[in-house]
């Protein structure tokens, strides 16, 4: 199990974020804080895997808690910012201090167990390597050299569509949903919604395969670029 702390000063956003960890296959909620120092204190004491920081705290603010981590040593925790600041020189401190995403406020559930789900995959391959390939970083921080970024969905992210776009890529013959999400160790779900994404930007398309009894079953196949 993936271990969650949730930094939150609202007592009730903290419980709905608490909420959504649990929801998600392979993390638990091992502490919740409602302020910078409880934050900094419990991530000393739970060592959690991952945190999720809110920016306004009533004693310091959460890029503060982020720097002091990093101070402290304990750069082994990833991060990923959950908060109403909207503002440029926010999101930059962030980014300088090695958060993985920042989650805006408002968001429904899909948005975080996308990201989720996300480092979950992430994780799990960074710990098969021995060694680690120009393909694999850009993986891991979703790089797309000489691609602009493309406009998602809302619930959607750059980092899974690119993992399904490789699993697409790698097999020519299409993937089903379910071969999808084993390929790329999301949920069923997600990965369809990412499939049926591709599909609607023309980027692939659904073939039915038949085999046995009962309905066909989806098979999805990479085209490229639309034309």
């Amino acid at each position: 199990m993936i271990r969650v702390l949730v930094v939150d000063d609202d007592f009730m956003v903290a419980k709905v974020h608490s909420g959504y960890v649990s929801r998600t296959p392979g993390f638990s909620v091992v502490g919740v804080a409602h302020t910078g120092a409880d934050a900094v204190r419990l991530v000393g004491e739970l060592r959690p895997d991952l945190v999720l920081l809110d920016i306004y705290l009533p004693d310091v603010g959460g890029l503060e808690v982020l720097r002091t981590l990093r101070a402290q040593g304990d750069a082994a925790v990833d991060v990923i910012v959950i908060t109403a600041a909207t503002d440029v020189d926010t999101v930059r401190s962030a980014m300088r201090g090695g958060v993985l995403h920042y989650l805006i406020k408002p968001f429904e559930f899909s948005a975080l167990r996308d990201q989720l789900e996300h480092f979950a995959a992430l994780r799990r391959k960074l710990d098969r390597l021995a060694a680690a390939g120009q393909a694999d970083v850009d993986q891991v921080f979703g790089a797309r050299p000489g691609s602009a970024a493309p406009v998602l969905p809302k619930g959607l992210t750059a980092q899974t569509a690119t993992l399904v776009e490789r699993a697409l890529r790698g097999r020519l013959d299409g993937l089903s949903a379910s071969e999808c999400a084993e390929v790329t160790e999301l949920a069923r779900v997600s990965a369809r919604r990412y499939l049926e994404y591709f599909v609607g930007i023309g980027k692939a398309e659904v073939r039915l395969r038949y085999g046995g009894t009962g309905r066909p079953e989806r098979q999805y196949v990479w085209l490229g670029d639309p034309r």
